[in-house]
């Protein structure tokens, strides 16, 4: 694959250096997005599924800003969660927080044994395009 005109993003958290990875890529019109999760600049993490979902897709935005995007360039979002029926809620209670027009964006849900942190409750993987 070619690196030409790819560009990367982070948030400078420790674990980007340890694992070895980019929050963000863009890559001619599309950004990927790497498993974003509820945590603030310090890397602490929200308390609860609704707290770290919000906090979860403030990241996400932040990141697609970064690229002068918004969340309505958002065409797929795959959720990573602890707890499929509080994430499901989470997910539905706040859609309209998330997305102007939730109904335009792919979305797959899928329930996980264990995540990166310990306390971690969700992740969410986003695919974006210009």
């Amino acid at each position: 694959m070619s690196q030409e005109n790819k560009t990367a993003e982070g948030f400078g958290m420790p674990w980007e250096d340890i694992y070895g990875y980019a929050q963000a890529v863009k890559k001619g019109n599309t950004v990927w997005i790497s498993g974003q999760l509820g945590h603030n600049d310090k890397g602490e993490l929200a308390e609860g599924m609704d707290a770290q979902m919000k906090q979860t897709y403030a990241n996400i935005k932040e990141l697609l800003s970064r690229y002068d995007m918004t969340m309505e360039n958002v065409v797929e979002e795959v959720i990573y969660a602890m707890d499929m029926a509080t994430a499901f809620e989470a997910r539905k209670n706040f859609k309209t927080e998330f997305y102007d027009n939730p109904k335009t964006v792919a979305s797959t849900m899928v329930g996980v044994s264990g995540l990166a942190l310990s306390g971690q409750l969700v992740e969410i993987k986003i695919m974006a395009t210009v």
